[in-house]
């Protein structure tokens, strides 16, 4: 069995990035995938975003919209299955919970109650740090899985601090809570937290006394906690295992990162011996767990930012997939999917047709082809009586012709009015026989829409022939009033021919005239919107010189700065400042960034 976690940093384009969600799944080859930061709210999980055949998945949307954000976070569990029906595959969960407080859970509504364990935080309390989509938990019958995104908090955000703190104190009551009833706990997610300086780059001396980290530590094992790192139970040495790195930095290249994503694992082996001290699930279940590098945005043999790659966008996303590979994981009883899964979600579920309406939609489709069955036999009867009436021998051709193409007219406008419900076009040719030839004529159910004439005549206009119409009578061809003329090659043979040299008249001379002024007024247009194009790019070319000039050279590799402005809230917020171009890395690298930094001339306007 295997289990991937993975911080998407959005699941739109991570979708986008491999054509689909079943390839994006199908590309982890995995039974359980955990991913997180899906940027979703709860209105738009359409089924191209949640259902993927051979999954069944669970997601937590943010229910707040707090500072203006709003699908900022999220998670979602995917679990390959082969049925979501009385199936007994542990990866298909036996029950499923939005949250961790007990709070949110479907059906429950206002009277939902605390989940067991935390009972001494309030309502309000529960309610906050389960309303921003970070956490589903999936119970698989041998253990019970939490998905996790933890929150991030800087270090001078007291108010996302105390969230952060809050969040990871409830968090931990709930685990106490389900090891005390004797069940083992997977953690798996983005937890925000590098617990050890060898689980980051370059890390300062106080990097270890961070609150977060001690609590971290103190959950572990070694430290006489309950869970297990199984990353670092199966690589405790390991060095530059990082999983995050900053998009904005370039750190990719370097492998300047972080170790922040994580399964953690607490309780009991599933062997049934008597003497278990000797085991634990680690050593007895854990095949494997690594990190999934080649999911990174930053590929060897890329274009160093540099050398013209800071232009080339990567794509992926900014954090690297982690796995682990159980063993001797028996079967479960049998069981169907939770309520909680996304093949239940109203935005899905009611895309999905009954076999009522497929069969209403089939009805619907064969009344109107019946309909439009008859119409054509009452066009096909009122061709063959017209074709009778115009072969009669003894009536004039272009008499009889002309009325019955009248009569023909009338019946057509009103097929067309009778017509008129149906949204699909029912349209039958009619050949009618005049005098010898045959004469295609439509029947329509859709009004001729008439052809824009535009209000400025072309130029060409002026010199075009005009056509002489023929009376039709010498021929025994008759057109109808209402259809288009078409241009026929008999029909203008026997014309008679214009000829080419008419700009002799005082009227074709006037028109040539104008014609010249208009065409000399256009050249003169097009040269004055041309001089003004070259004087603008002429413009931008000297500003980006003067600008160019402007940049200031790092002093580690006297190469140009790139511009930055300052995105934070504060005294300096829109300000513009300098850095070292080159990406960032280990300060023992020499082509990593030299950490050169400037503030540009300006000051941002107070406002």
């Amino acid at each position: 069995m295997k289990i991937v976690t993975y911080n998407v940093n959005g699941l739109r384009p991570r979708i986008a990035q491999f054509g689909s969600l079943p390839k994006l799944l199908n590309s982890l080859d995995a039974d359980i995938i955990c991913v997180q930061e899906t940027k979703l709210r709860r209105q738009e999980l359409t089924a191209d975003l949640v259902m993927a055949e051979g999954y069944e998945s669970f997601f937590s949307c943010t229910r707040t919209s707090e500072r203006g954000r709003t699908g900022y976070s999220g998670v979602a569990t995917f679990c390959r299955v082969k049925s979501a029906f009385s199936s007994d595959e542990v990866a298909l969960p036996v029950a499923a919970e939005e949250g961790f407080t007990g709070l949110l859970e479907i059906g429950k509504g206002e009277m939902a109650a605390a989940a067991e364990g935390l009972e001494e935080f309030s309502k309000d309390e529960l309610l906050k740090v389960d309303g921003e989509g970070r956490c589903i938990i999936t119970d698989h019958g041998h253990f019970v899985l939490f998905n996790l995104y933890g929150p991030r908090a800087v270090c001078d955000d007291t108010e996302r601090i105390e969230f952060k703190l809050k969040f990871f104190m409830i968090l931990q009551k709930r685990w106490e809570s389900l090891l005390l009833q004797g069940r083992r706990i997977f953690v798996v997610g983005d937890l925000n937290i590098a617990p050890t300086s060898l689980d980051r780059c370059d890390a300062e001396p106080e990097f270890e006394n961070n609150q977060f980290r001690r609590w971290f530590r103190s959950m572990l094992v070694e430290n006489k906690g309950s869970f297990f790192d199984v990353f670092r139970a199966k690589h405790p040495n390991r060095r530059e295992a990082y999983t995050c790195w900053p998009q904005n930095t370039g750190a990719e290249e370097f492998n300047y990162g972080s170790r922040i994503d994580h399964i953690l694992f607490a309780g009991s082996c599933l062997h049934q011996e008597q003497d278990l001290q000797s085991h634990n699930f680690v050593t007895c279940h854990v095949k494997e767990c690594d990190i999934l590098t080649q999911y990174k945005r930053w590929k060897p043999g890329n274009s160093l930012r540099w050398k013209g790659g800071q232009s080339i966008k990567l794509e992926g996303s900014d954090h690297a997939p982690v796995y682990t590979s159980l063993l001797e994981i028996p079967s479960v009883f049998q069981h169907s999917t939770p309520s909680l899964s996304a093949r239940y979600i109203p935005m899905v579920h009611g895309l999905q047709q009954t076999l009522v309406s497929v069969l209403m939609k089939r009805q619907t489709a064969e009344q109107v082809n019946s309909d439009g069955d008859i119409i054509k036999e009452s066009c096909s009867e009122r061709e063959r009586s017209s074709s009778d009436h115009c072969s009669t021998p003894g009536v004039p051709s272009g008499n009889s012709c002309s009325s019955s193409s009248q009569n023909f007219e009338v019946l057509s406008s009103k097929t067309n009015e009778h017509s008129n419900g149906f949204s699909m076009e029912d349209t039958c040719n009619t050949l009618v026989t005049l005098g010898g030839q045959r004469t295609k004529t439509m029947c329509s159910s859709e009004p001729k829409k008439k052809a824009k004439r535009s209000s400025q005549l072309s130029l060409r206009s002026f010199f075009q022939k005009s056509s002489i119409p023929s009376n039709g009578v010498g021929n025994g061809t008759d057109t109808s009033t209402n259809q288009i003329d078409v241009p026929d090659s008999n029909r203008l043979s026997n014309e008679t021919p214009i000829p080419e040299n008419q700009s002799g008249s005082p009227k074709q001379c006037e028109l040539n005239s104008s014609a010249s002024i208009e065409d000399q007024d256009e050249v003169d247009v097009c040269s004055l919107e041309k001089e003004k194009n070259n004087f603008a790019l002429m413009e931008w070319q000297r500003l980006q010189q003067v600008m160019q000039n402007s940049i200031p050279l790092c002093k580690g590799h006297r190469e140009p700065c790139v511009a930055r402005v300052v995105r934070k809230r504060g005294a300096n917020f829109g300000r513009r400042f300098y850095v070292c171009a080159r990406a960032e890395g280990p300060a023992s690298n020499p082509e990593a960034n030299c950490n050169y930094f400037k503030w540009a001339a300006s000051k941002p306007r107070q406002k």
